[in-house]
């Protein structure tokens, strides 16, 4: 039986070329990415993502940073906007307009995680998922953030999950969603899954099953063998498919699979 929606895509054999030719060659033209997260427990992944993000070929990045980390912060991070934290160490209400100001000031913003597990941080990101209409990426952590209103995830257009398997499930029960997904699942279930879930809903969907990446969005999956999860973990996927969107903003599905392409 073939499925047209499906397609498979091997490291030394992109799908998408045009994407890895067409990359920006000025920086005023290559973008303006905010990478939100960290606490005080942490942030590895933020000082990591930033300069992942710089080399990839982002135009420019900003940082932003709960105001408890203002004494620890390497100076490798030199684009830092610091904001009001909760006693835990994550970003409070008081946060909201550093947040809003740095993503008006983006083309597009990734919630990279280490984010705590604060009731107040999950507010504010969930406030500013419902007020930014702009191209977001959430990662990691962040993802369990949302945990409790999944359809701010599901529903938002412009949104792309890179997701673990696990979180993906979550999401699937928490918008009701019809299919149940399950470890032992064959890959031909999955794609059959995703292609019907992202046909109902806008998001894109990045996630690893079984040493295989699968990308979805809009009822069309391509997969790739994958083999080195700690590049989700670490959010090193997650970064490189937010420069990559962002070049082609109106190609989620094609960017992504040109980043893990190279990764």
């Amino acid at each position: 039986m073939e499925h047209t929606y499906w397609q498979k895509q091997i490291p030394s054999k992109p799908l998408f070329p045009n994407i890895e030719w067409s990359k920006p060659e000025r920086r005023d033209q290559a973008g303006k990415l905010a990478i939100v997260g960290g606490n005080k427990l942490g942030f590895a992944a933020v000082a990591e993502n930033y300069q992942l993000a710089l080399e990839t070929g982002i135009g420019q990045a900003r940082v932003l940073l709960p105001d408890c980390l203002k004494n620890t912060v390497p100076p490798t991070l030199v684009d830092v906007i610091f904001a009001a934290c909760t006693s835990s160490g994550g970003l409070s209400r008081e946060a909201t307009p550093e947040l809003r100001a740095v993503s008006d000031w983006a083309d597009g913003v990734l919630l990279i995680g280490d984010a705590g597990r604060n009731a107040e941080t999950a507010l504010v990101y969930e406030q500013f998922l419902q007020d930014y209409d702009g191209p977001v990426t959430v990662t990691r952590d962040a993802i369990d953030l949302i945990k409790n209103n999944p359809r701010l995830l599901a529903e938002r257009s412009s949104t792309i999950l890179v997701a673990s398997f696990a979180q993906l499930q979550k999401l699937f029960q928490g918008v009701y969603y019809p299919k149940v997904l399950t470890f032992n699942m064959q890959l031909l279930q999955l794609v059959e899954a995703l292609h019907k879930f992202t046909t109902t809903y806008p998001c894109t969907i990045m996630t690893l099953h079984k040493d295989t990446m699968v990308i979805a969005h809009s009822g069309n999956v391509v997969t790739q063998p994958w083999d080195n999860p700690m590049a989700i973990w670490r959010g090193s996927v997650a970064t490189q498919t937010v420069c990559y969107w962002l070049w082609h903003i109106d190609k989620p599905l094609e960017t992504a699979a040109a980043s893990l392409a190279i990764l």
